[in-house]
């Protein structure tokens, strides 16, 4: 993690300041200069700022990983057929509380072979500021929900929000998670404009490229059938998060 490398060069730096009898001005410059390092680094997952997340795969072969949150909803089903149709598999970052919604939905996609990762059980929008042991409760008992209702067991674990901080890091480390990231988010949930989502996530398109949708709603849905249509135009291969270990 590099956040403690940054506070001993800030606590470094501090040190110079206070020898060479710096002002105030100077202190409070480094003050928020590093603050604002540290917000940078929770909210941008492919920083590596607090939790060392895959973001990408290394490879030569024009393939892309295409990875869902949020889910299992009532959208899922669809988004299911459309990849079974174009037969490509994904990854799905499920929340428990979805699955408890959604036992079925979720049992099929297991069963037609995509891959699964937690969540956590709530998707809490508070979850940047929840403690190390909530965030541990959060990603055990969505863990408990996966066995429970598909049987299953999986070591993916996808941040809300791609929210970290040293809580989530703790908790990551406690639980035995991989944290997964992206390096092409299509902003699918902010954006209405279907064009501009699709346009997002081409643009930003290259080999080994881990791109976030979301299942959960129409529009989504018809970017997926465009992108899969410019997958197979561009002669790119798709592959799932379980299939590779470096980033």
């Amino acid at each position: 993690m590099k956040h403690y490398l940054f506070i001993l060069f800030y606590l470094f730096c501090n040190v110079i300041i206070f020898a060479f009898h710096g002002s105030f001005w100077v202190y409070l410059f480094c003050f928020l200069l590093f603050s604002a390092l540290v917000i940078w680094g929770s909210f941008d997952i492919e920083l590596g700022y607090f939790v060392n997340s895959i973001t990408h795969k290394k490879t030569k072969i024009r393939e892309v990983a295409l990875t869902f949150d949020d889910g299992p909803t009532e959208f899922t089903p669809k988004f299911l057929d459309l990849l079974k149709e174009n037969e490509v598999k994904a990854t799905f970052f499920c929340i428990g509380k979805q699955i408890e919604k959604y036992p079925e939905t979720f049992q099929r996609i297991i069963a037609e072979g995509h891959t699964v990762g937690n969540h956590t059980l709530s998707h809490s929008n508070n979850t940047g500021f929840l403690s190390t042991s909530k965030m541990i409760e959060e990603i055990e008992k969505c863990d408990e929900v996966m066995l429970k209702t598909g049987n299953l067991t999986t070591n993916l674990y996808r941040p809300p929000f791609g929210v970290t901080n040293p809580n989530i890091a703790k908790a990551i480390k406690k639980t035995v998670k991989k944290s997964i990231g992206w390096n092409v988010r299509s902003l699918d949930t902010i954006t209405e404009d279907e064009k501009k989502i699709y346009q997002k996530v081409t643009k930003n398109l290259k080999k080994g490229s881990i791109v976030l949708l979301h299942d959960t709603s129409q529009k989504t849905y018809n970017v997926l059938e465009d992108l899969l249509v410019f997958l197979r135009q561009k002669n790119y291969s798709t592959f799932t998060i379980d299939k590779f270990e470096s980033h």
